[in-house]
């Protein structure tokens, strides 16, 4: 089941666009317990979405 634990969107719907647009993943911050990412529609230039991806344990030692 490892497979499963990390998506990445290529495609969300846009409010602006009307339709199922491409999208790019951007970083937006590095918190304590893990990365919070942002999705922009690549139409619009809109954020479309957003998700948070949990610290590796190499990357606990930086806090």
């Amino acid at each position: 089941m490892e497979q499963y634990k990390n998506f990445s969107a290529t495609h969300l719907f846009c409010d602006n666009c009307g339709v199922s647009m491409p999208v790019k993943e951007r970083l937006l911050l590095v918190l304590p317990d893990g990365y919070l990412y942002e999705y922009i529609c690549l139409g619009c230039g809109k954020s479309v979405g957003d998700k948070k991806v949990s610290l590796k344990p190499e990357d606990k030692i930086l806090f």
